[in-house]
């Protein structure tokens, strides 16, 4: 695990932390009973297995 030489201040600490953002998953279109949803790229496979289903 990495440790860290030197005690980073509260400040560098907390302006390092502000500039993390989550992005928005890639939507790729899946087709059920002819019907178009869109859903996560990461999850597609998933709906075609039929573990997951879209929401209407």
């Amino acid at each position: 695990m990495a440790v860290p030489k030197r005690k980073m201040s509260r400040s560098n600490t907390r302006h390092r932390r502000a500039h993390w953002r989550a992005s928005t998953p890639t939507l790729v279109p899946f087709t059920v009973d002819g019907q178009t949803y869109l859903v996560p790229q990461h999850l597609r496979k998933a709906y075609e297995r039929g573990l997951l289903r879209p929401k209407d």
